[in-house]
């Protein structure tokens, strides 16, 4: 019983933590220079190379993330 009273929360931590390590931001040199700015950003999908079209206007100016703005609706 002590155990099972051990594992319940080790076990809700250990999936917060896996949860946690799927948050994934840009690339550190990108991130520095565009001030924290997250994968999903750019990406479809945070970790994949799908991009977005903030992401192909982000590759075809120059890695300047000035001007390229998300479509709203």
């Amino acid at each position: 019983m002590r155990a099972l009273r051990l594992m319940v929360p080790a076990a809700v931590l250990m999936a917060g933590l896996f949860v946690a390590s799927n948050l994934s931001f840009a690339k550190p040199e990108y991130q520095k220079k565009e001030k924290g700015t997250k994968c999903t950003t750019c990406h479809v999908t945070a970790g994949k190379k799908d991009l977005n079209d903030v992401g192909k206007c982000y590759g075809d100016h120059k890695h300047v993330l000035d001007g390229c703005q998300a479509k709203k609706g």
